[in-house]
Protein backbone atom coordinates (compact mmCIF):
# COMPACT_ATOMS: atom_id res chain seq x y z
CA UNK A 1 0.00 0.00 0.00
CA UNK A 2 1.35 3.50 -0.73
CA UNK A 3 1.24 6.00 2.00
CA UNK A 4 -2.23 8.25 0.22
CA UNK A 5 -3.76 9.20 3.70
CA UNK A 6 -1.79 8.05 6.17
CA UNK A 7 1.76 9.18 7.24
CA UNK A 8 1.59 11.33 10.53
CA UNK A 9 4.99 12.03 11.00
CA UNK A 10 5.45 15.61 12.61
CA UNK A 11 6.96 18.88 9.98
CA UNK A 12 6.65 18.35 6.86
CA UNK A 13 7.11 20.58 4.05
CA UNK A 14 4.03 21.12 2.03
CA UNK A 15 4.90 21.35 -1.81
CA UNK A 16 2.42 22.10 -4.45
CA UNK A 17 3.84 22.07 -7.89
CA UNK A 18 1.93 23.49 -10.44
CA UNK A 19 2.31 23.93 -14.27
CA UNK A 20 3.07 27.42 -13.80
CA UNK A 21 5.42 27.32 -10.14
CA UNK A 22 6.10 25.37 -7.18
CA UNK A 23 4.93 27.30 -3.73
CA UNK A 24 6.48 25.18 -0.66
CA UNK A 25 5.35 26.03 2.69
CA UNK A 26 6.40 25.40 6.89
CA UNK A 27 4.09 25.49 9.33
CA UNK A 28 3.97 25.55 13.03
CA UNK A 29 1.63 24.54 15.26
CA UNK A 30 1.18 27.01 18.57
CA UNK A 31 -0.29 26.12 22.29
CA UNK A 32 -3.66 27.99 20.88
CA UNK A 33 -4.29 25.46 18.17
CA UNK A 34 -3.43 28.65 15.74
CA UNK A 35 -0.54 27.78 12.84
CA UNK A 36 2.89 29.64 12.09
CA UNK A 37 4.11 29.82 9.08
CA UNK A 38 7.90 29.25 9.77
CA UNK A 39 8.58 29.48 6.09
CA UNK A 40 8.19 29.79 2.56
CA UNK A 41 9.19 29.39 -0.98
CA UNK A 42 8.29 29.75 -4.55
CA UNK A 43 9.92 28.96 -7.83
CA UNK A 44 8.78 29.69 -11.35
CA UNK A 45 8.43 26.87 -13.90
CA UNK A 46 8.90 27.25 -17.19
CA UNK A 47 6.58 25.98 -19.94
CA UNK A 48 6.50 22.35 -20.27
CA UNK A 49 8.00 21.23 -17.21
CA UNK A 50 4.45 19.58 -15.59
CA UNK A 51 1.97 19.55 -18.27
CA UNK A 52 -1.74 18.39 -17.26
CA UNK A 53 -0.55 17.76 -13.57
CA UNK A 54 2.16 15.71 -14.51
CA UNK A 55 5.67 16.29 -13.80
CA UNK A 56 7.40 15.83 -17.21
CA UNK A 57 11.02 17.60 -16.35
CA UNK A 58 11.94 16.01 -12.93
CA UNK A 59 15.57 17.42 -13.39
CA UNK A 60 13.82 20.76 -14.16
CA UNK A 61 11.09 20.68 -11.21
CA UNK A 62 13.85 19.37 -8.53
CA UNK A 63 16.24 22.24 -9.72
CA UNK A 64 13.28 24.72 -8.80
CA UNK A 65 12.36 22.80 -5.58
CA UNK A 66 15.92 23.51 -4.66
CA UNK A 67 16.14 26.93 -5.34
CA UNK A 68 12.38 27.81 -3.49
CA UNK A 69 13.65 25.31 -0.64
CA UNK A 70 16.98 27.29 -0.07
CA UNK A 71 14.97 30.71 -0.49
CA UNK A 72 12.53 29.87 2.60
CA UNK A 73 15.47 28.68 4.48
CA UNK A 74 13.62 25.89 6.10
CA UNK A 75 15.91 22.58 7.47
CA UNK A 76 13.01 20.38 6.71
CA UNK A 77 13.94 17.18 4.99
CA UNK A 78 10.26 15.45 4.63
CA UNK A 79 7.33 16.64 2.30
CA UNK A 80 3.99 16.30 1.63
CA UNK A 81 2.65 16.83 -2.16
CA UNK A 82 -0.41 15.90 -3.94
CA UNK A 83 -1.45 14.78 -7.26
CA UNK A 84 -4.73 15.91 -9.23
CA UNK A 85 -8.44 14.30 -8.51
CA UNK A 86 -8.37 13.83 -12.52
CA UNK A 87 -5.50 10.88 -11.72
CA UNK A 88 -6.73 9.54 -9.05
CA UNK A 89 -9.75 6.74 -8.94
CA UNK A 90 -11.07 6.64 -5.84
CA UNK A 91 -14.42 4.26 -4.87
CA UNK A 92 -16.59 4.14 -1.44
CA UNK A 93 -16.51 -0.01 -0.67
CA UNK A 94 -18.31 -1.22 2.10
CA UNK A 95 -16.06 -4.00 4.20
CA UNK A 96 -16.37 -5.82 7.53
CA UNK A 97 -16.27 -3.09 10.42
CA UNK A 98 -14.47 -5.96 12.77
CA UNK A 99 -11.56 -6.10 10.42
CA UNK A 100 -8.16 -4.46 11.30
CA UNK A 101 -6.73 -2.41 9.07
CA UNK A 102 -4.22 -5.08 8.21
CA UNK A 103 -6.78 -7.16 7.46
CA UNK A 104 -8.34 -4.85 5.17
CA UNK A 105 -5.50 -4.44 3.30
CA UNK A 106 -5.19 -8.04 2.85
CA UNK A 107 -8.21 -8.17 1.41
CA UNK A 108 -8.27 -4.92 -0.93
CA UNK A 109 -4.75 -6.34 -2.35
CA UNK A 110 -6.62 -9.53 -3.03
CA UNK A 111 -9.76 -7.49 -4.57
CA UNK A 112 -8.60 -4.56 -5.87
CA UNK A 113 -8.92 -5.78 -9.67
CA UNK A 114 -12.45 -5.46 -9.12
CA UNK A 115 -12.37 -1.16 -8.62
CA UNK A 116 -9.03 -0.33 -10.41
CA UNK A 117 -9.29 -0.47 -14.54
CA UNK A 118 -5.29 -0.41 -14.87
CA UNK A 119 -2.70 -3.21 -14.10
CA UNK A 120 -2.71 -3.44 -10.46
CA UNK A 121 1.61 -3.37 -10.93
CA UNK A 122 1.00 -0.01 -12.34
CA UNK A 123 -0.93 1.53 -9.61
CA UNK A 124 -0.15 2.92 -6.06
CA UNK A 125 -3.10 2.21 -3.77
CA UNK A 126 -4.39 3.40 -0.26
CA UNK A 127 -7.75 3.14 1.82
CA UNK A 128 -9.00 5.24 4.71
CA UNK A 129 -12.21 4.53 6.83
CA UNK A 130 -15.05 6.72 6.88
CA UNK A 131 -17.48 5.49 9.20
CA UNK A 132 -19.92 2.77 10.11
CA UNK A 133 -22.70 2.02 7.53
CA UNK A 134 -25.71 3.92 8.42
CA UNK A 135 -27.92 1.15 6.97
CA UNK A 136 -25.65 -2.14 8.53
CA UNK A 137 -23.26 -1.05 11.19
CA UNK A 138 -21.76 -4.27 10.98
CA UNK A 139 -20.25 -2.86 7.64
CA UNK A 140 -17.75 0.37 7.36
CA UNK A 141 -17.49 2.30 4.78
CA UNK A 142 -14.31 2.65 3.19
CA UNK A 143 -12.77 4.97 0.89
CA UNK A 144 -9.97 3.56 -1.51
CA UNK A 145 -7.87 6.02 -3.70
CA UNK A 146 -5.36 4.33 -6.72
CA UNK A 147 -3.31 6.72 -8.99
CA UNK A 148 -0.63 5.70 -11.76
CA UNK A 149 2.92 5.08 -10.17
CA UNK A 150 4.13 7.12 -12.74
CA UNK A 151 2.54 10.11 -11.49
CA UNK A 152 3.82 9.81 -8.04
CA UNK A 153 7.13 8.78 -9.43
CA UNK A 154 8.05 11.23 -10.91
CA UNK A 155 7.00 14.02 -8.06
CA UNK A 156 9.34 11.34 -5.74
CA UNK A 157 12.42 11.33 -8.32
CA UNK A 158 11.86 15.70 -8.56
CA UNK A 159 12.11 16.10 -4.79
CA UNK A 160 15.49 13.69 -4.66
CA UNK A 161 16.98 16.00 -6.68
CA UNK A 162 15.94 18.87 -4.20
CA UNK A 163 17.08 16.53 -1.22
CA UNK A 164 13.73 15.71 -0.17
CA UNK A 165 11.56 12.79 0.35
CA UNK A 166 8.18 12.43 0.10
CA UNK A 167 6.32 11.23 3.42
CA UNK A 168 2.67 12.41 1.99
CA UNK A 169 1.18 11.80 -1.01
CA UNK A 170 -2.33 13.17 -0.84
CA UNK A 171 -5.14 14.30 -3.45
CA UNK A 172 -5.92 17.87 -4.75
CA UNK A 173 -9.41 17.58 -3.87
CA UNK A 174 -9.10 16.11 -0.12
CA UNK A 175 -6.41 19.16 0.33
CA UNK A 176 -8.25 21.82 -0.60
CA UNK A 177 -11.04 20.22 1.47
CA UNK A 178 -8.27 20.33 4.30
CA UNK A 179 -7.36 24.29 3.93
CA UNK A 180 -11.11 25.58 3.64
CA UNK A 181 -10.57 25.14 7.27
CA UNK A 182 -8.47 27.91 7.74
CA UNK A 183 -10.73 30.58 5.96
CA UNK A 184 -14.93 28.60 6.88
CA UNK A 185 -15.18 30.71 9.73
CA UNK A 186 -15.59 34.37 8.58
CA UNK A 187 -18.28 32.88 6.20
CA UNK A 188 -20.36 32.06 9.23
CA UNK A 189 -23.22 33.85 9.94
CA UNK A 190 -25.99 33.28 12.60
CA UNK A 191 -24.11 30.04 13.39
CA UNK A 192 -24.82 28.99 9.69
CA UNK A 193 -21.97 28.18 7.15
CA UNK A 194 -23.29 28.82 3.20
CA UNK A 195 -22.86 26.48 0.64
CA UNK A 196 -20.14 27.95 -0.94
CA UNK A 197 -18.19 27.53 -4.28
CA UNK A 198 -14.06 27.35 -4.40
CA UNK A 199 -12.81 28.46 -8.11
CA UNK A 200 -9.06 27.77 -7.83
CA UNK A 201 -7.66 29.42 -11.28
CA UNK A 202 -4.04 28.18 -11.87
CA UNK A 203 -2.07 28.92 -15.01
CA UNK A 204 -3.50 26.53 -17.58
CA UNK A 205 -6.51 24.80 -15.38
CA UNK A 206 -9.27 26.41 -13.28
CA UNK A 207 -10.30 23.98 -10.76
CA UNK A 208 -14.10 24.47 -9.73
CA UNK A 209 -15.24 22.84 -5.95
CA UNK A 210 -18.13 23.13 -3.92
CA UNK A 211 -18.12 23.01 -0.49
CA UNK A 212 -21.07 22.05 2.08
CA UNK A 213 -20.77 21.41 5.66
CA UNK A 214 -16.78 21.88 5.23
CA UNK A 215 -17.12 18.88 2.63
CA UNK A 216 -16.62 18.87 -0.81
CA UNK A 217 -19.66 17.38 -2.71
CA UNK A 218 -18.91 18.63 -6.34
CA UNK A 219 -15.55 19.15 -8.32
CA UNK A 220 -14.76 19.86 -11.59
CA UNK A 221 -11.76 20.95 -13.33
CA UNK A 222 -11.85 22.98 -16.90
CA UNK A 223 -8.92 23.91 -19.64
CA UNK A 224 -9.19 27.45 -18.93
CA UNK A 225 -6.52 29.91 -16.74
CA UNK A 226 -4.25 32.78 -16.07
CA UNK A 227 -1.91 31.51 -18.62
CA UNK A 228 -4.62 32.64 -21.48
CA UNK A 229 -4.31 36.48 -20.52
CA UNK A 230 -0.71 36.28 -20.99
CA UNK A 231 -0.90 34.75 -23.83
CA UNK A 232 -3.14 37.55 -24.97
CA UNK A 233 -1.15 40.44 -23.85
CA UNK A 234 1.97 38.18 -26.11
CA UNK A 235 0.10 38.47 -29.31
CA UNK A 236 -1.79 41.98 -28.98
CA UNK A 237 1.42 43.54 -28.19
CA UNK A 238 3.88 41.19 -30.08
CA UNK A 239 5.77 40.46 -26.83
CA UNK A 240 8.23 37.28 -25.63
CA UNK A 241 6.44 35.60 -23.54
CA UNK A 242 8.67 35.53 -20.12
CA UNK A 243 8.27 39.97 -21.02
CA UNK A 244 4.29 39.30 -21.52
CA UNK A 245 4.68 37.27 -18.15
CA UNK A 246 6.36 40.26 -16.05
CA UNK A 247 4.24 42.90 -17.19
CA UNK A 248 1.56 41.27 -16.23
CA UNK A 249 2.35 40.77 -12.98
CA UNK A 250 3.51 44.44 -12.77
CA UNK A 251 0.30 46.49 -14.81
CA UNK A 252 3.56 48.20 -16.82
CA UNK A 253 1.02 47.88 -20.09
CA UNK A 254 -0.27 50.43 -22.73
CA UNK A 255 -2.90 52.62 -21.78
CA UNK A 256 -5.81 49.88 -23.88
CA UNK A 257 -4.45 47.17 -22.07
CA UNK A 258 -8.05 46.95 -19.50
CA UNK A 259 -10.57 47.31 -22.37
CA UNK A 260 -8.96 45.68 -25.50
CA UNK A 261 -7.53 42.60 -23.21
CA UNK A 262 -7.60 42.74 -19.93
CA UNK A 263 -11.77 42.61 -19.88
CA UNK A 264 -12.62 40.62 -22.86
CA UNK A 265 -10.47 38.13 -20.70
CA UNK A 266 -12.14 38.87 -17.31
CA UNK A 267 -15.88 38.33 -19.21
CA UNK A 268 -14.54 35.06 -20.27
CA UNK A 269 -13.30 33.59 -17.31
CA UNK A 270 -16.80 34.70 -15.63
CA UNK A 271 -18.40 32.60 -18.44
CA UNK A 272 -16.50 29.72 -17.64
CA UNK A 273 -17.20 29.84 -13.91
CA UNK A 274 -20.82 30.86 -14.73
CA UNK A 275 -20.89 27.23 -16.62
CA UNK A 276 -19.23 25.31 -13.79
CA UNK A 277 -22.26 26.74 -11.98
CA UNK A 278 -24.97 25.70 -14.07
CA UNK A 279 -23.68 22.22 -14.35
CA UNK A 280 -23.10 21.97 -10.33
CA UNK A 281 -26.87 22.85 -10.21
CA UNK A 282 -28.12 20.80 -13.25
CA UNK A 283 -26.36 17.52 -11.38
CA UNK A 284 -27.17 18.40 -7.50
CA UNK A 285 -30.20 19.21 -5.62
CA UNK A 286 -29.16 22.55 -4.93
CA UNK A 287 -30.13 25.50 -6.72
CA UNK A 288 -28.15 28.27 -4.77
CA UNK A 289 -24.66 28.97 -3.82
CA UNK A 290 -24.16 31.49 -0.40
CA UNK A 291 -20.25 32.63 -1.39
CA UNK A 292 -18.03 31.88 -4.07
CA UNK A 293 -13.90 32.04 -2.84
CA UNK A 294 -11.49 33.29 -5.70
CA UNK A 295 -7.99 31.17 -5.38
CA UNK A 296 -5.18 29.96 -7.37
CA UNK A 297 -2.45 32.63 -9.14
CA UNK A 298 -5.27 33.94 -11.23
CA UNK A 299 -7.72 34.91 -8.09
CA UNK A 300 -6.01 38.38 -8.11
CA UNK A 301 -6.35 39.14 -11.65
CA UNK A 302 -7.93 42.73 -11.37
CA UNK A 303 -11.67 42.86 -11.69
CA UNK A 304 -12.62 39.30 -11.41
CA UNK A 305 -14.35 39.24 -8.42
CA UNK A 306 -15.98 42.28 -8.63
CA UNK A 307 -17.22 41.47 -12.28
CA UNK A 308 -17.98 37.93 -11.01
CA UNK A 309 -19.83 39.37 -8.04
CA UNK A 310 -21.69 41.95 -9.92
CA UNK A 311 -22.80 39.51 -13.06
CA UNK A 312 -23.48 36.51 -11.09
CA UNK A 313 -25.11 38.26 -7.68
CA UNK A 314 -22.93 36.13 -5.33
CA UNK A 315 -20.76 37.38 -2.68
CA UNK A 316 -17.20 37.03 -4.02
CA UNK A 317 -14.03 37.21 -1.84
CA UNK A 318 -10.14 36.50 -2.80
CA UNK A 319 -9.46 34.03 -0.13
CA UNK A 320 -6.05 34.21 2.51
CA UNK A 321 -5.52 31.20 3.95
CA UNK A 322 -2.57 32.74 5.83
CA UNK A 323 -4.67 35.65 7.20
CA UNK A 324 -4.99 34.03 10.45
CA UNK A 325 -1.46 33.10 11.02
CA UNK A 326 1.84 34.30 12.23
CA UNK A 327 4.75 34.77 10.11
CA UNK A 328 7.84 34.11 10.89
CA UNK A 329 10.50 36.94 11.20
CA UNK A 330 12.78 35.49 7.88
CA UNK A 331 9.61 35.20 5.52
CA UNK A 332 9.29 38.07 2.71
CA UNK A 333 5.91 39.28 4.19
CA UNK A 334 5.30 41.85 0.76
CA UNK A 335 5.85 38.47 -1.63
CA UNK A 336 3.96 36.51 0.61
CA UNK A 337 0.98 39.06 0.15
CA UNK A 338 1.13 38.92 -3.30
CA UNK A 339 1.60 35.13 -3.91
CA UNK A 340 -1.32 34.02 -0.69
CA UNK A 341 -4.45 33.35 -2.61
CA UNK A 342 -2.34 30.89 -4.61
CA UNK A 343 -1.21 28.72 -1.55
CA UNK A 344 -4.16 27.22 -0.65
CA UNK A 345 -3.06 23.50 -1.67
CA UNK A 346 0.21 24.23 -0.17
CA UNK A 347 -0.38 25.24 3.08
CA UNK A 348 -3.19 22.11 3.20
CA UNK A 349 -0.21 19.88 2.48
CA UNK A 350 2.04 21.46 4.99
CA UNK A 351 -1.50 20.85 7.47
CA UNK A 352 -0.88 17.01 7.08
CA UNK A 353 1.80 17.54 9.47
CA UNK A 354 -0.78 17.61 12.11
CA UNK A 355 -2.96 15.12 11.68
Amino acid sequence: MFELFTGKNKSMLGIDISSAAVKLLELSETSQGTYCLEAYGFEPLPEGAVVESKVQEPEIVGGAIEKALKRSRSGLKKAAIAVSGAAVITKMIEMNASLSDNEMESQITVEADQYIPYPLDEVAIDFEVQSLNPKNPELADVLLAACRRENIEACEEALAIAGLEAQVVDVESFVMERAYGLIEEPLQSDGKEPVVAIIDMGALTTSFYVIDKGHIIYSREQPFGGQQLTDEIQHHYDMEMQEAESAKKSGQLPEDYESQVLVPFVESAVQQISRSLQFFYSSSQYSDIGALLLAGGGASIKGLAETLEEQLQIKTTVVNPLSTMKIARKVNKKQLDQDAPALMIACGLAMRSFD
